[in-house]
């Protein structure tokens, strides 16, 4: 019986740490889309190697993933190895090259931006960007603010990574936006 009361005590803790860790971690999705739902999720893979698992973040009413760029968003990163901020950066400008979004001039300065923004990450690490059209795009680290990059037309370009039509990951794209 003792154990049985000792079991029940650690998975009522392990539930509450589990309830409280969700809540801070989401933090500043819900103060900055206090209306937001997961619009769908989905992996990003590299060579086979999953990277992160990904979630897109905004209001279902409103969101139509024809005009994306129009609606506050927000997209959670979960590492699932380690990777240097600066390499983070570096992939997401040449992916915007891709693209062909933005000129050589913001290229330089959005991954000199991203390069004081990003952190390096390992496994377990969450990276949140909150993109509102016409505001600066702002990251957090496990929930925590880590920086902003401040022009405008950032935003549309980094979130097209993901949801641009001609993404480089389709799948997840397709995942993200709740389609089948």
């Amino acid at each position: 019986m003792r154990r049985r009361c000792r079991l029940g005590r650690l998975l009522s803790l392990a539930c509450l740490l589990t309830l409280l860790c969700g809540t801070a971690l989401a933090s500043p999705i819900r103060e900055a889309l206090p209306n937001a739902a997961a619009l769908g999720s989905g992996a990003f893979r590299w060579f086979g190697l999953k990277l992160y698992d990904a979630r897109l973040w905004g209001e279902k009413r409103s969101f139509s993933a024809d005009d994306w760029a129009r609606t506050p968003l927000a997209l959670e990163l979960n590492y699932a190895r380690s990777l240097y901020g600066t390499r983070i950066a570096d992939a997401s400008v040449d992916e915007m090259k891709k693209l062909g979004l933005g000129n050589p001039a913001q290229h330089r300065a959005w991954r000199d931006a991203m390069k004081q923004v990003f952190p390096d990450v390992e496994e377990g690490t969450q990276l949140v960007g909150i993109y509102q059209p016409g505001q600066p795009t702002r990251f957090f680290r496990n929930g925590v603010a880590i920086g902003e990059v401040a022009d405008p037309e950032f935003g549309p370009a980094f979130f097209a990574i993901w949801l641009h039509p001609r993404t480089s990951a389709p799948k997840l794209r397709a995942a993200l936006l709740g389609k089948p």
